[in-house]
């Protein structure tokens, strides 16, 4: 018998008992033995109950699923204030997305979360109730019964039929000439300006088999997925963090200034050389930097930024500078709105950079450049929603985006969002 056959039994066990009809949360763990190559995401694909969201670590250390909704957020400051007035425990997880826009977002308590921290797994089952939790507890038995055991993944099979990317190249140029004529006016120092790229398919996209395709390629990225129902989803694999809080120990991070990857060790290294030592990239994740620490100053106790470092991708290279905070109190919710967007999203000073978004991209970000992760009263971390895409049906739509600053060229700028774009396109479209 698999091991998640092992342990929802062991669930239904527990919820066997004499549980009361009162209010409240509550929740059963059974340890998850890691001895038969369960594949959480695999699992997750099996389903057709939702909401379902997989999401790991970029270092692989800790990974979640978690499936169904015991309660919905539409914001992660509501996330954040029920788990302070609800009594939960200290390692209750709410997860899911926020959007570009920060007042919005998809988070949810799950019915059932998986969670595996380094080589430890546990199979959480939550019930809530405003009412009766052993009214909850019958409805999580019909929850239990409606499951599916894991299969293989399928291997993505759509064909593309059209692609159209907005904007495209001779209106891209133009944005990016008309942002830097708008910086040399003093409007602001950057923008971060993105491109959609909408493809059309001849059948349905699952949204499952393009995360396990990104996540094996992808390498040293967070991986996240998001479905919302059987027809739309919201994924990506991103190299930035915007926050790991461990208590009141915050970690972050500047992800700005791009170049090129190569197969070749070689050719890389002399690539990730220039990056360290351009002007123009060193001045863009400068930027970040500065702008993060002075938007942490009045909330920490100690704020340290790390020496620059060069983080190696399938298809692009980036400048990181880390930054470590001791924060005066725990508040996820706080710290959301003063980090994001940061300028690596966005730009400096932000407002301003976010009204020239507002009133010249052609699209609505949505969740591309929000964050994707989890919160606790413990811990929570977040992601940012980058090199991801948003599938509804046959359709979906890719994102990237690129800093724009004095001194920015047009052509390059095109060059780096189609770099970028390149992690998800590749796995798409065979050329």
């Amino acid at each position: 018998m698999h091991s998640i056959s092992i342990a929802l039994e062991r669930l239904r066990n527990q919820l066997a008992q004499d549980i009361p009809a009162t209010p409240g949360l509550r929740h059963f763990d059974v340890s998850f033995p890691l001895n038969d190559a369960f594949d959480p995401l695999a699992w997750l694909g099996a389903q057709v109950c939702y909401p379902q969201f997989y999401w790991q670590q970029r270092s692989g250390d800790e990974e979640l699923a978690a499936l169904g909704a015991v309660m919905h957020f539409s914001s992660l400051a509501s996330a954040w204030q029920f788990l302070h007035i609800s009594g939960t425990s200290d390692d209750t997880r709410i997860c899911g997305l926020n959007a570009f826009n920060p007042e919005q977002g998809s988070l949810f308590l799950p019915r059932l979360l998986w969670l595996r921290h380094a080589g430890i797994a546990t199979l959480r089952l939550q019930l809530w109730s405003e009412q009766s939790l052993q009214d909850d507890a019958r409805r999580a038995q019909d929850f239990l019964q409606t499951l599916s055991d894991a299969r293989p993944i399928d291997a993505l099979a759509a064909q593309v039929l059209s692609e159209t990317q907005l904007p495209a190249r001779p209106e891209w140029l133009r944005l990016v000439r008309h942002a830097t004529a708008t910086i040399s006016r003093g409007a602001f120092e950057k923008v971060v300006l993105a491109r959609a790229t909408d493809l059309q398919f001849n059948q349905s996209v699952n949204a499952v088999s393009l995360m396990a395709a990104s996540r094996a390629l992808n390498l040293h990225c967070y991986h996240f997925c998001m479905v919302f129902d059987a027809n739309n989803a919201f994924l990506g694999s991103t190299p930035e963090r915007l926050w790991r809080r461990r208590g009141t120990l915050l970690r972050t991070e500047a992800l700005a200034g791009t170049v090129a990857s190569h197969t070749d060790d070689k050719q890389a290294q002399q690539l990730g050389s220039w990056l360290m030592n351009d002007d123009k990239n060193q001045r863009e994740n400068m930027l970040v930097v500065e702008d993060i620490c002075q938007r942490l100053q009045h909330h920490t106790q100690t704020l340290e930024v790390l020496p620059a470092q060069i983080v190696r991708l399938r298809k692009v290279q980036h400048l990181r500078r880390c930054i470590w905070a001791a924060l005066k109190q725990a508040d996820d919710a706080q710290y959301l709105h003063v980090l994001q967007p940061t300028a690596a999203v966005a730009g400096l000073p932000r407002q301003a950079a976010r009204d020239f978004i507002q009133n010249n991209e052609p699209f609505d970000r949505e969740w591309y450049a929000g964050s994707a992760g989890y919160l606790s009263l413990e811990q929570s971390e977040f992601c940012v929603a980058l090199r991801s895409a948003r599938i509804n049906d046959a359709s979906l739509r890719l994102y990237a985006g690129a800093g724009i600053v004095s001194g920015s060229d047009p052509e390059q700028e095109w060059l780096e969002i189609e770099n970028k774009a390149a992690g998800l396109r590749t796995l798409l479209l065979r050329d």
